[in-house]
């Protein structure tokens, strides 16, 4: 007997046209996603490559834009110091103290955990602001603290004639998430058209807040100057 013969004619039409066709239909499918998929990965590689370039140039403007202090230079010696000067900036205690005849001073105290040091008044029962002020006039000034737990901590701009310009601050700085993580730093930053000098403060008696790293935009630098260089 013919094996054909027992499947109507039909059916093997069918089969014989089915396939292929649907083979075909799966094959291009399958062309369609694998184009879509390149597609979408050339344009990720595109994406991160714009990225890159982008954090770059960034990078490279903030470098050339920004100066920065960070006390690397100094030592830690416990001893008691009346000034500081770094890449133009001098650092002094704001003012004499208010409850005593002695001298202000400042000192350099480590963060333990990362090892950097910090600028602070040295006037544990008198708290004194310290003052950085500029060789000339700056536009931004971004201070990175830490400083005891639970002190507040304030961080105020002014101009050559002490005028108040901006300020900024927390009322008590961010504490440690466990006992044996290190004291977190935190930043404040302050903005004006032609900062003289910078005050930073806040603890009470007992308390310490110290300065890590100081990041300020001389006036005339920066994207919006350039800006308006070109114009």
């Amino acid at each position: 007997m013919n094996v054909n013969s027992a499947i109507p004619h039909e059916a093997l039409s069918s089969g014989r046209e089915s396939a292929p066709s649907n083979f075909g239909r799966e094959v291009r499918a399958d062309s369609r996603r694998l184009l879509r998929f390149s597609g979408t990965r050339h344009e990720s590689v595109g994406v991160v490559s714009i990225l890159l370039v982008l954090l770059t140039f960034h990078g490279v403007a903030f470098a050339q834009t920004n100066v920065v202090v960070d006390f690397e230079a100094a030592e830690i010696t416990g001893r008691w110091i009346e000034s500081w000067e770094e890449k133009g900036v001098v650092f002094t205690p704001a003012h004499t103290p208010t409850l005593s005849k002695a001298k202000a001073r400042l000192m350099f105290f480590p963060h333990i955990s990362s090892g950097r040091k910090g600028i602070l008044s040295a006037m544990a029962t008198d708290p004194i602001p310290v003052r950085a002020r500029f060789a000339k006039g700056v536009s931004s000034v971004t201070l990175v603290l830490w400083g005891s737990t639970g002190c507040p901590a304030r961080l105020e701009a002014y101009d050559q004639e002490g005028k108040l310009l901006d300020q900024a601050s927390l009322e008590k700085i961010p504490d440690r998430k466990a006992p044996g993580d290190s004291i977190p730093t935190f930043e404040l930053t302050v903005k004006g058209t032609n900062i003289a000098y910078v005050e930073f403060s806040g603890p009470r008696a007992g308390e310490f807040l110290a300065a890590d790293e100081m990041r300020f935009r001389p006036v005339g630098k920066g994207p919006e100057m350039e800006q308006k260089e070109c114009d």
